[in-house]
This record gives structure tokens, C-alpha cells and sequence, in this order.
């Protein structure tokens, strides 16, 4: 899809130079980062800045080469083939977004690796042939380290095909500012937002798989603004989403109601 409307986005290093010099190369780039850092919202952001089409996979532990590359379908009394997203993406000159590629199954990083190398080829083995990607054909994967640490890591091998940028949280002032423009939400409450969580990024003890996302603080501020009590829009969007254990649960909605 092309992106028509530009998509808000506060740059927080140089990520839109490497980005814009990986695409002139015609390097593959890997985003590196937790959850809710704006990986996906910058790869919106770069598809309209260079006005490209994108084309987006949310990879899972089902997410197969055949998923990516295509398949024959029954069309009526026929047996067609239909290309799958990459396929797509090497053949109209588009950025393909790979999101949590350390989630797919193994087959699909063998699929990829001609990509990401300087033949920048796909091998369609249902049909025999080679697709040469266009120009204008950009690879872009996320992947987070964090979450994945001793599950699923990307092996050296198909990191090291990668240029890599590290995402992380804003720092306070720009946090405050993305959740203003985002969510509507006063500046006074936003800074509140960004106090509470820098305060549970900080409560390690918690041993918290996920802590919490600039995402989540911008769903309980779209909330507060739209009407929603303070404290219950930060109970529901931002602590109940990080775990199922009722007695952290209990201890961080005790400690945000303190907050706001």
C-alpha cells in the first residue's frame, strides 16, 4: 500500500539518515528494539518520505516461506499461482516490513538470505525461477532482542546481513511531546504519563517479560482525553496489559494511582 497521509514521527537520532542511505545502497536494515518504541511507525514514516509502497508482514511462530513467497490457489475450476507479499514487494519496487522476523519459522530466513546479499534474488521453487527485486526494493526487519533472549534469537549469521538501527525509549521531553501529539492529552498530563513509566521501566524486581511501551502510554492518554477517569485509563492501558500476575497488578495500580 502507498502511504498517503504522512504518519507523525519524532525522529530520536540519525535513524532517518541511515535509513534514507541503506535505500540508496540498497542495503537490508534491521530494527532492533522493545515494544512500542516506534519501529513500525518510522517504517510508515520512511515508506511516504520516499514515497514508496509498503508492504507489511507481522511474522508469527506459524509464518512460513510459502506464507511469503506464494502459493497455487483453486480459482474456480483453475489451479492459479498467487504471489505472496515478498514476492510482491521484489516485483513493484517496494519496502517489505518483516515485523518480529525472529518469529518466523526457520525457513523463511533461508528464503530471505539471497535478499539480503548483493544478488538481491528470490528463488520461487513451485514455479522454477529466479525473481531479480526492482528498483526501489528495500528490505526492513524488526526484531527484539530482549523479548527473545534465550527463545529465539536471530542466529550471527543472518544478523550480520543486516545494517542495524537500536531503538530504545525517548527521553522524557520527547516522550511527553509523542504522547501529546498522539493522544491529545494536555502537557501535564502527558509528563505524568512519562513519570510513571519511567518509574516501572525502573522496578527490575517485578522481573516484567515487557515493560512499558510509549504505545501504551499513548492508548491511556487517547483515553484520559476522550473522557475516561485518569486512573482507570492507566490502570487498563498500561498496567493490566504487562502481566497476569494479580499481586504485580495490585502493586502497580497501587503506585500509578499515587502518580496521577
Amino acid at each position: 500500500m502507498r502511504i498517503e497521509k504522512e504518519p507523525y514521527y519524532r525522529p530520536h537520532g540519525r535513524e532517518v539518515e541511515v535509513f534514507e542511505h541503506c535505500y540508496k545502497n540498497q542495503l537490508p536494515l534491521l530494527l532492533k528494539g522493545p515494544t512500542g518504541t516506534g519501529k513500525s511507525r518510522f517504517v510508515e514514516y520512511m515508506a511516504y518520505r520516499l514515497r514508496r509502497p509498503l508492504i507489511t508482514v507481522a511474522c508469527h511462530e506459524e509464518t512460513s516461506s510459502t506464507d511469503l513467497i506464494g502459493r497455487y490457489i483453486l480459482k474456480g475450476t483453475e489451479t492459479i499461482w498467487l504471489d505472496g507479499p515478498l514476492t510482491r514487494a521484489v516485483k513493484e519496487g517496494a519496502i517489505l516490513y518483516l515485523d518480529e522476523i525472529a518469529e518466523a519459522r526457520p525457513d523463511v530466513l533461508v528464503a530471505i538470505h539471497p535478499l539480503t546479499d548483493y544478488r538481491r534474488t528470490i528463488y520461487l521453487d513451485k514455479l522454477g525461477e529466479t525473481v531479480t527485486a526492482t528498483d526501489g526494493f528495500m528490505f526492513v526487519a524488526s526484531y527484539n532482542p530482549g523479548y527473545q533472549k534465550g527463545y529465539k534469537e536471530l542466529k550471527p549469521s543472518t544478523r550480520q546481513r543486516f545494517v542495524s538501527l537500536q531503538f530504545d525509549y525517548p527521553d522524557a521531553k520527547a516522550e511527553s511531546e509523542i504522547i501529546q501529539q498522539e493522544s491529545g492529552v494536555a502537557p501535564d498530563i502527558a509528563d505524568k504519563l512519562v513519570r510513571i513509566a519511567a518509574k516501572i521501566r525502573n522496578l527490575q524486581e517485578l522481573g516484567l517479560a515487557e515493560t512499558v511501551s510509549t504505545r501504551l502510554l499513548v492508548d491511556a492518554g487517547k483515553m484520559i482525553h476522550s473522557g475516561l477517569p485518569k486512573r482507570l485509563a492507566v490502570h487498563t492501558a498500561v498496567v493490566h496489559p504487562l502481566t497476569d500476575d494479580q499481586d504485580t497488578i495490585s502493586a502497580l495500580e497501587d503506585l500509578t494511582s499515587l502518580m496521577i
